[in-house]
């Protein structure tokens, strides 16, 4: 009985050994391999990126989404003991595919749109602040603008060759679809990127609510951000989108640091960081492209709207966003082969 129990004991303990073999790590195999990992474990979706090469993949999903165009079909990866895993099949598909020396499109980002937000007749948010004795109101429109247009000269001198746009440069109203739709109605050259930026500023019943904050898109939240059918396969063509949408959320989800390090690292303790958010807003959902919604302060706060009308605190606030976006700008040329001047 002992025997058998041993015997028994060895095969388990083998048996649990040859399944665990199976899987790869794939954090470990990424690493050792050069690649760029990102993982994003509330979408359950991630992507890996080497040489100019590009793969998003979903949990437990049988597709990859490759260099931003074609599906490939592979075995699915899981999750064992916490750790992201995937079979030897997909780890030999992925040697192949980073390894291959075709080498693949270079993507730029060609245009940066900056959104100042509200407009015109809509104020916006708007607070009130004492000046030499004399009560002085504030508007939210007013400080986006100055913010988004101190943004678009940085970056203008930084990137000659790209488009730097605004959806508006003075005082006029838009509404939130025209906004959207200047957007997504640009004309982009061969693999090439836009980035959208929208400039708010907050305002909260609690009047002691201060800080700065980004806000990206939900990953629940999934848009059409395929205009043409690509397979008559409607599966194939759901699943495609699926994952451009999730390279254009974990995209935006990275801008949002960016930005947030750049802001801080200009105002340092003059104001604080309440961290990058989820959301659906109008303007970044219906934006086929990375978003990103930028609230810079509480004009509701007496001393953060005291900061707001300051000139040289607002020029650190788009420094601030242009140092994230030139963080991000490098990353995105450089993972995607680009080599061209900034």
């Amino acid at each position: 009985m002992k025997k058998k129990f041993l015997l028994a004991a060895v095969f388990i303990c083998l048996f649990s050994r040859m399944v665990f073999a199976q899987g790869v790590n794939l954090m470990e195999m990424t690493q050792k391999s050069g690649i760029w990992l990102y993982w994003d474990s509330l979408a359950q979706s991630g992507m890996m990126e080497k040489d100019g090469h590009h793969l998003s993949f979903k949990l437990g999903d049988t597709f990859v989404l490759e260099d931003f165009k074609s599906l490939a079909e592979v075995d699915a990866p899981y999750i064992e003991n916490g750790m992201l895993m995937v079979t030897p099949a997909f780890a030999s598909y992925m040697e192949k595919f980073f390894g291959g020396e075709d080498v693949a499109p270079h993507y730029r980002v060609g245009v940066i749109l900056i959104d100042p937000g509200h407009g015109g007749k809509d104020p916006g948010a708007s607070g009130e602040v004492e000046v030499n004795g004399r009560k002085v109101k504030i508007k939210e429109k007013d400080v986006c603008l100055s913010i988004g247009l101190k943004l678009r000269d940085y970056l203008q001198k930084a990137y000659p060759d790209k488009q730097i746009l605004m959806t508006r440069d003075t005082d006029v109203y838009l509404k939130l679809d025209e906004r959207t739709e200047i957007a997504n109605s640009i004309k982009l050259g061969e693999n090439e990127a836009i980035l959208y930026v929208s400039i708010h500023v907050n305002s909260s019943l609690d009047k002691s609510a201060s800080g700065y904050e980004v806000w990206y898109l939900s990953p629940d939240y999934r848009r059409q951000v395929l205009d043409r059918q690509v397979s008559d396969d409607k599966n194939v063509q759901s699943i495609l989108n699926d994952l451009l949408e999730e390279e254009y959320t974990t995209e935006s989800i990275l801008i949002a640091k960016f930005i947030l390090d750049g802001i801080g690292a200009q105002v340092g303790n003059l104001s604080k960081s309440r961290g990058s958010k989820e959301e659906e807003w109008f303007v970044v959902r219906n934006s086929k492209m990375p978003s990103v919604l930028v609230e810079t302060g509480f004009l509701s706060n007496e001393n953060e709207a005291k900061l707001l009308m300051d000139d040289e605190y607002l020029n650190k606030i788009a420094v601030g966003i242009y140092n994230g976006l030139q963080a991000f700008v490098s990353h995105f040329e450089r993972s995607r082969g680009f080599t061209g001047s900034n």
